[in-house]
Parts: structure tokens; C-alpha cells; sequence
């Protein structure tokens, strides 16, 4: 089980189960959604995750069509992504969940719009536009 919270720590959740590897986005929204050069997000499955505090708390900005951005209300941390399209993913933040993670980056997407200033200096793969990992894709 991992647990997890905003900056403020007024909404805390936990994850039953293992996690999917990261996925690190350098697209345009979530470099602003993030105020970051990139986005390191998790795959989760609705039935994995509880809110345990904090509903109240939750605030959803649909920044396309279809795609939320779920953030706390009060400390702006963001919390997780939702797509219609996908209605038993959520995309977990990984900079929210507390502790030691047992998951690692599985690739860099939307490399063609990365910051020119962050280089990317690792040896994972690299995707310039949208690629379809499997459960939970962007």
C-alpha cells in the first residue's frame, strides 16, 4: 500500500496494490499545469485508490476536452489527471505519494515539445509525440 497527499495535507489518499511504471510527459499543458520542465505521473486504477480526507478539498479544471486536472483547492498541489475516455484510470501525480517507490520511469513522451533548457540526460526511451503504453496512457 502507498499513501500519498498534497502540500498542504489537507487531501491524503492511499493506493492498494503495486504501481505502474512512471510516465514522464514534457508536453506544453503539463509543463504549465506543473510550473516544471516535465510530469512524472502513475497509472492507477480507480478501484486501487481511496481518498481518505479531504473531498471537500478537490477541484477539477478540464484543460481539453474529455481530460480533468484534479488539484487540491486550497494549496493548488496537483493531485491527478482523468480522461472520459478512460473512466477506471486516474494518473497519479508521483511527487504527491510518500516514501520509497517500487516503480520506476518507463520513457519520456511528447519529447518534440520539451523544454529547450531541461536536457534529458537518462538512457529511457524517448517518444516525440503521444505513444500508447498500455493501461492509463495520457
Amino acid at each position: 500500500m502507498y499513501t500519498g497527499s498534497c502540500l498542504c495535507g489537507g487531501i491524503t489518499f492511499r493506493i492498494e496494490g503495486p504501481l505502474q511504471p512512471i510516465q514522464v510527459c514534457h508536453c506544453s499543458q503539463c509543463r504549465k499545469a506543473q510550473g516544471s520542465p516535465l510530469v512524472t505521473v502513475i497509472p492507477v486504477s480507480r478501484s486501487a485508490f481511496t481518498l481518505v480526507s479531504g473531498e471537500d478539498l478537490l477541484q477539477a479544471y478540464e484543460s481539453s476536452p474529455g481530460k480533468n486536472r484534479v488539484f487540491c483547492r486550497r494549496c493548488a498541489s496537483p493531485i491527478y489527471s482523468e480522461r472520459e475516455n478512460l473512466p477506471d484510470v486516474i494518473r497519479i501525480r508521483a511527487g504527491t505519494l510518500d516514501g520509497d517507490l517500487d516503480t520506476r520511469p518507463m520513457a519520456h513522451f511528447y519529447t518534440a515539445y520539451k523544454a529547450n533548457w531541461w536536457p534529458i540526460t537518462d538512457d529511457l526511451p524517448k517518444f516525440p509525440e503521444r505513444y500508447e503504453p498500455g493501461p492509463g496512457r495520457s
